[in-house]
C-alpha cells in the first residue's frame, strides 16, 4: 500500500478506512515531502466532510 493508493481510493469512493487511516499515521515518519503534502491534502478533505470516516462496500 502507498499513500498515492490511498488517497486516489479516498477520492474515488469518499471514504477513508480505519485500517487506511491508521497506516497513514504510522507511516508518517517516513514520508518525503511530496508524501506529507498528499498527506496534508488528505486531511483536509476529511476535516472537510468531502471524505468520511467508514468502510467501503464492493459492488458484487
Amino acid at each position: 500500500m502507498t499513500l498515492g493508493e490511498v488517497f486516489l481510493e479516498a477520492i474515488a469512493t469518499g471514504v477513508i478506512t480505519n485500517g487506511e487511516m491508521e497506516w497513514v499515521t504510522s507511516q508518517q515518519a517516513d514520508f518525503d515531502r511530496t508524501e506529507e503534502a498528499v498527506a496534508l491534502r488528505l486531511g483536509r478533505l476529511i476535516d472537510e466532510g468531502t471524505i468520511q470516516l467508514g468502510c467501503r462496500l464492493r459492488s458484487a
